[in-house]
């Protein structure tokens, strides 16, 4: 079955056009078309709890040129997802009904658990080959909130979704260029905060596995592996230590805006949201390392993620809860 699939997030909106087919009794994706644009859609939504005009007119051209592709390649089935900064918004219903007359569905506004079962689905799809005992903890870091999912070879156990965020969180606090000691502790003990709600209901001592996905753990894993451009292939599936992910996200933090822009791997809708992305990822694999006692040493970069898991929800059952 060919199946489309949009998330429509808080930074970005992504399209998957892909083929599903059987492979040793589990579903994957043979990729048609992958594409991203930063809409920021959640421009100004953390403090005036409003989508933007600019922002809207944005994301309706983005959907209107993915339409035309779903068209070309013949989607069959298409599902549209919305996260944070659309649940966030008053005005939403201008978004959806702007979405309905361009695409022909009507967005699906979901609800932090959902958006932690989607992002556990598509990462899991690229984690074959689980023990019964391992657990797994998906962590996917987007523009607006973070979904903490804990799951094992059955499916998702327990999901907690996080009002922190990359652009949450530098248009809360990170004014300076590059942000100030200050600014970065204030957003150091907004993760903190979210930590000890996450703590409360999901055991994250019990993790075996951190597989981090979303723009922000991919961008900081391409500064860590030091490529000479976003190379998808090298950063997916990589492997690093917690301390060399902490050393990567504190130089991000500390360049300028500029020299964030020269990077060859930014990109460029990210260059401002980086630092702030930066200083979650890094503060979430050190509590990491903490509730397990030093036993998770290192961090999983995952390629597939949310997007991936809209595709397959088309598909493949609901994991057990």
């Amino acid at each position: 079955m060919r199946t489309g699939a949009i998330d429509c997030g808080t930074n970005s909106i992504r399209l998957l056009i892909a083929d599903t087919r059987e492979e040793d009794g589990r579903t994957v994706l043979d990729d048609v078309v992958r594409e991203m644009r930063v809409v920021r859609l959640g421009q100004g939504v953390d403090a005036t709890g409003w989508l933007a005009e600019a922002a809207l007119e944005r994301t309706f051209a983005a959907a209107e040129h993915y339409a035309r592709l779903l068209a070309e390649h013949g989607v069959e089935h298409l599902r549209f997802v919305a996260t944070s900064a659309t649940r966030d918004a008053g005005n939403r219903d201008v978004f959806l009904e702007g979405i309905r007359t361009r695409l022909g569905v009507v967005p699906e506004v979901v609800t932090g658990d959902e958006e932690a079962r989607l992002s556990f689905l598509g990462a899991a799809a690229a984690l074959p080959g689980l023990a019964p005992e391992d657990r797994v903890l998906v962590v996917d870091l987007g523009g607006g909130s973070t979904e903490f999912v804990l799951g094992d070879a059955e499916g998702v156990r327990v999901g907690r979704s996080v009002d922190v965020g990359c652009v949450r969180m530098t248009e809360r606090h990170l004014g300076s260029n590059p942000p100030t000691p200050a600014q970065q502790e204030a957003v150091l003990r907004d993760v903190d905060a979210a930590l000890r709600t996450v703590a409360a209901s999901v055991p994250l001592a019990a993790t075996t596995h951190l597989v981090g996905v979303a723009g922000s753990v991919t961008t900081v894993t391409a500064h860590a592996l030091g490529l000479p451009g976003y190379d998808p292939a090298a950063i997916d599936g990589a492997e690093l230590p917690l301390e060399r992910i902490e050393a990567a996200a504190r130089e991000l933090t500390a360049m300028t805006r500029e020299e964030r822009a020269r990077l060859p791997y930014m990109h460029e809708g990210r260059v401002d949201v980086i630092g702030g992305g930066a200083l979650v990822w890094r503060r979430i694999v050190a509590a990491v390392a903490e509730a397990t006692g030093g036993r998770v040493r290192s961090a999983v970069a995952s390629e597939h993620d949310i997007l991936d898991g809209i595709a397959l929800s088309q598909v493949v059952p609901s994991p057990v809860e």
